[in-house]
């Protein structure tokens, strides 16, 4: 039992700072896409409000260390953009 206990620890250990890297990675990818004019003009203006903040958003819980709920809010951003 303490065996399974150490490595779970360990992965979660591990592995979070490779899931902290994924954010930044999206929100360039978003930023990329938003420096697109071509896509920028298929948006509606609540649908660029809303990728800005929904960008910011995962932005900030990045910043707070919640890394599971920056990935979700940025996928939703960059699923508004379609990409």
């Amino acid at each position: 039992m303490k065996r399974k206990l150490l490595a779970a620890v360990a992965f979660f250990i591990l592995a979070s700072p490779a899931w902290a890297a994924t954010c930044p990675m999206l929100m360039g990818e978003i930023d990329e896409a938003l420096e697109d004019e071509a896509l920028v003009a298929q948006l509606s203006e609540g649908e660029l409000e809303q990728v800005r903040e929904l960008r910011e958003e995962g932005e900030q819980a990045h910043e707070a260390g919640d890394h599971a709920r920056s990935e979700d809010l940025l996928h939703q951003a960059k699923a508004i953009l379609g990409v």
